[in-house]
């Protein structure tokens, strides 16, 4: 099968509604290499490179998760845009976004959940298109 792991998705589709950014951009903390007296940032095992995470509300309203977290990967950590005037969160956009499925067992019976990573982020387009979902004829019609 020639999918990787890592499937490559647009924002648009992830965040129909849009996104809001509404946390500062944190550092990921390796856990197995972190001690209790020392965090450790985890780095991506692809490229090597630091993993930070930006809290994301996700403004569709039928989302199941209202709140998600992105990772991106980067030498430096990534710069969120300001908000708009009137709006206590910016608006964000993420580039080079992919979704890994995996099962969260956390609670009372297993899920399929997605974890979420970017190779950047930007303010996002007040203008962007929402995309519709497709409409296929009705049988008999």
């Amino acid at each position: 099968m020639a999918l990787s792991r890592h499937i490559p998705i647009t924002n648009e589709l992830v965040f129909p509604a849009g996104a809001y950014a509404v946390g500062a951009v944190e550092q990921v903390v390796d856990f197995e290499a972190s001690t209790r007296e020392q965090k450790v940032q985890a780095h991506d095992r692809d490229s090597g490179l630091p993993t930070w995470a930006i809290s994301v509300f996700d403004a569709d309203p039928e989302a199941r998760s209202k709140v998600v977290r992105v990772k991106i990967s980067a030498r430096n950590p990534p710069t969120l845009p300001p908000a708009a005037a009137g709006s206590p969160f910016p608006s964000v956009a993420f580039e080079g976004l992919t979704a890994t499925p995996y099962v969260d067992a956390s609670g009372s019976r297993p899920r399929l959940a997605w974890a979420f990573r970017a190779t950047a982020v930007r303010g996002a387009s007040p203008k962007a298109q929402v995309p519709q979902p497709l409409h296929r004829p009705e049988q008999g019609a």
